[in-house]
């Protein structure tokens, strides 16, 4: 089975999903690159199609409107995009943190490949954490990334990760604070994306401030009933038809005391329990080819969509 995860490089204990080289911390970026298999470009070339060769006239000729991305190194075709596309380079991911790493005390945390080069990703530690009464431990995290299939701009975001289970969450809150996306028919500057999230720092604080009060909203059985069903239902005609099923029942047991860390006084019988036994679904249970795919899916794909609708209909029991 071809594997989502091509290469990746991590720091401190393995990550959730056991992939990756192992490296000691503040390693810099040139060895992050090398080891991360991050160390090449992508390049362009016009799409050229042979015409009819029974014609005449048969020839090479060039599409005008599109072009080939490929890899540098081993020359696999990426995708093709239209003449506008701006192509953001492996390298420009891990440089974003540059910066950051030897100025602001942040600390690269994971990068690497995904699909063959289609998609990479740099993940750092920020020096935030915020500890929830009963010890219950979370850290702030910047994740960048970018695709060049048409499946993600490149997108910058504050990501928390609870240290007990290691599930992670981005934080989107309000009006997309926490998050910069720039669309790849546009120049990605790095020094603007910073700024723009540098005016969401205070998201940290606010997706704190709420984490909290989810610890505190006690939440009967019934509302537990109501939230994994309206999670998992899909709308047919009109109708909310729940998913009865099996991912909506290892959901509600990781959240009846099986998840990591439930038995913690911020997750027990609370509104904050039902957003962790949904994290940690998608990051640890839910079905997957691989745990690459996993990863991918939890991050950008089905499971990171899911993640952020439980993350709103937790909120909504605060209203």
């Amino acid at each position: 089975m071809a594997h989502c995860v091509e290469s990746m490089a991590f720091t401190g204990a393995t990550p959730w999903h056991g992939l990756g080289k192992q490296l000691t911390e503040n390693q810099p970026i040139e060895v992050w690159a090398q080891e991360a298999g991050m160390d090449w470009e992508i390049k362009e070339t016009p799409v050229r199609f042979m015409s009819d060769g029974n014609h005449e006239k048969s020839a090479l000729l060039t599409y005008p409107e599109r072009k080939v991305l490929f890899r540098s190194d081993t020359q696999e075709p990426l995708s093709v995009v239209s003449q506008r596309y701006q192509v953001v380079q492996p390298r420009e991911i891990l440089e974003f943190y540059r910066d950051l790493t030897e100025m602001s005390g942040f600390q690269l945390h994971t990068a690497g490949v995904l699909k063959g080069g289609r998609k990479v990703w740099a993940l750092a530690k920020t020096g935030q954490s915020t500890l929830l009464r009963g010890n219950d431990l979370v850290e702030g995290y910047v994740l960048l990334a970018t695709a060049c299939d048409g499946t993600l701009a490149t997108t910058a975001q504050f990501t928390s990760v609870r240290v007990v289970c290691h599930n992670t969450l981005s934080i989107a809150l309000d009006k997309g604070q926490g998050v910069v996306r720039v669309p790849h028919s546009t120049q990605f500057n790095p020094q603007a994306v910073k700024d723009e999230l540098g005016i969401s720092v205070t998201s940290w604080d606010a997706f704190m401030y709420r984490m909290k009060h989810l610890s505190e909203r006690k939440v009967s059985h019934k509302e537990a009933e109501d939230f994994f069903l309206t999670l998992f239902s899909t709308q047919s005609q009109g109708n909310a038809t729940p998913l009865a099923t099996q991912p909506m029942k290892k959901a509600l047991a990781l959240y009846e005391g099986h998840g990591r860390g439930a038995e913690l006084n911020t997750a027990k019988g609370t509104a904050l329990g039902l957003l962790n036994s949904i994290t940690e679904f998608i990051d640890h249970e839910r079905r997957a080819h691989s745990q690459d795919h996993r990863l991918d899916s939890a991050w950008f794909g089905q499971g990171a969509t899911l993640k952020q609708k439980a993350l709103n209909q937790s909120l909504a029991l605060l209203a």
